[in-house]
């Protein structure tokens, strides 16, 4: 890459960075593509010759999110783990996520702002990516019978994505380990086969060489 294609990818970046917190504060109608620029450090011209207009700019902040979910769902689960115990450590990752990374939150608001159409609908790909794992815990014997993964997803579905919600008005619904009271009630009504329930931890995984806190 040349010194140009680097101040230029450097510039984009930057971009996206600041029209993400613009969108995730203001959302998609109220932000302002000169307030954008200005965070950015770079002049309106700048900002128009890497994104012709604010949808494109949107556009580009999805597709970012996007890509960061991606890379996120695919390594969340701990080493060894079931299905069902990669579903608790992968939501317990997307809170993560909300809580700390504002392209990934501004990518949700995003796709579900009715000033826009979505160029990609991340609760879509996050409700596909809960009932893979769901299907995979059917065939494993962790899920139980008695529920389907399409059933089970549409509430693991709607939990993850409303405490996102819920957190643009109290930052506390994203709090470590917010979803643990959930997965303790869930987990015994899903839960079957060889996976024991106890077997399954409701907390958010243990980050390798770290120490698990006794619970209390």
């Amino acid at each position: 890459m040349t010194p140009k294609q680097e101040r230029a990818f450097r510039t984009r970046t930057q971009l996206v960075l600041s029209a993400a917190d613009a969108f995730d504060r203001q959302g998609f109608a109220l932000a302002s593509l000169t307030a954008i620029s200005k965070s950015a450090g770079v002049s309106n011209g700048a900002l128009h010759f890497h994104f012709e207009s604010k949808e494109a700019l949107a556009a580009a902040v999805e597709a970012e999110a996007a890509e960061r979910m991606r890379t996120m769902v695919d390594g969340a689960a701990r080493k060894g783990a079931s299905a069902l115990q990669a579903l608790v450590d992968t939501s317990h990752a997307v809170i993560l996520r909300l809580r700390q990374d504002v392209v990934v939150r501004a990518g949700f608001r995003l796709s579900g702002d009715a000033a826009r159409q979505a160029t990609h609908d991340l609760p879509e790909h996050w409700r596909q990516s809960v009932v893979r794992l769901l299907e995979r815990a059917g065939r494993d014997g962790s899920l139980t019978s008695a529920v389907t993964p399409s059933e089970v997803a549409g509430v693991v579905t709607a939990t993850v994505l409303g405490f996102g919600v819920l957190a643009r008005f109290d930052s506390a619904w994203l709090a470590s380990g917010s979803l643990s009271g959930f997965w303790k009630l869930m987990l015994p009504m899903i839960a079957a086969g060889p996976v024991e329930r106890g077997e399954l931890d409701c907390r958010p995984a243990v980050p390798a060489g770290a120490r698990r806190a006794p619970a209390v």
